[in-house]
């Protein structure tokens, strides 16, 4: 796969992150990937992301952080 930037920067994927989409039943990296390039990205606190995309099965949201060189995939879920 492609190595996928955001503002520039490498977006890595925690391995808790992976195991949470498997228990989800969110395929990684298809779905994953397609979020982290398509989904539409907000900002909370001081430097977490929030990126989601939404489809006809809900929506599928990643959490990260942003912590400077590198935007980190802590947290994969399903939404409403």
């Amino acid at each position: 796969m492609e190595d996928i930037l955001i503002d520039n920067k490498p977006v890595w994927v925690s391995s808790h992150a992976i195991k949470q989409a498997e228990e989800r039943s969110i395929a990684f990296p298809d779905r994953v990937y397609g979020v982290l390039k398509t989904g539409k990205m907000s900002r909370f606190g001081k430097s977490h992301i929030k990126i989601v995309k939404k489809s006809n099965k809900g929506s599928i949201v990643c959490i990260g952080v942003d912590n400077g060189e590198a935007i980190i995939i802590k947290t994969i879920e399903r939404g409403n």
